[in-house]
């Protein structure tokens, strides 16, 4: 008797923690998001941060940011290949923001070196999972004629 379904592959726990990882990295993104619609509308840093009271380039940055990190959110959630690429432009302005730019913006080295931490961590999976689709390809297939 032939299945109607096609057989799926059982997810490794390389693809399971790949995934809490991407979901993870989604909360953290929205919690970014929520700052700084936080800071743009007034609700935080006593309403200093108000786009009103802002000088032109934290304005760019700050509105930017505040699209971007949400549209991430979502895409990692969703586990889509998009959702890291603006990940990691939003990840790329805020470092370009506190270490080209540090007289403008300040220095954040916790900020920039958690980015690059998460992004290690990032193509460390992606290696992972090269690797394990390699070597599951390489198996003896038994459903071959």
């Amino acid at each position: 008797m032939v299945s109607d379904s096609p057989n799926m592959p059982r997810p490794t726990l390389t693809d399971t923690l790949f995934m809490l990882f991407l979901r993870l990295m989604a909360v953290v993104c929205l919690w970014f998001a929520l700052r700084y619609w936080a800071m743009l509308t007034g609700f935080s840093f006593g309403g200093g941060g108000r786009f009103d009271l802002l000088p032109p380039a934290w304005k760019a940055a700050a509105t930017a940011l505040a699209v971007m990190f949400p549209v991430a959110g979502v895409g990692l959630w969703l586990l889509a290949p998009w959702g890291a690429v603006v990940w990691v432009l939003a990840a790329a302005t805020e470092i370009a923001m506190h270490e080209f730019y540090p007289s403008i913006f300040g220095i954040n080295r916790l900020l920039v070196l958690t980015h690059i931490a998460v992004a290690i961590v990032y193509l460390l999976f992606q290696v992972a999972l090269v690797f394990q689709r390699r070597k599951q390809a390489r198996q003896v297939r038994t459903d071959l004629p």
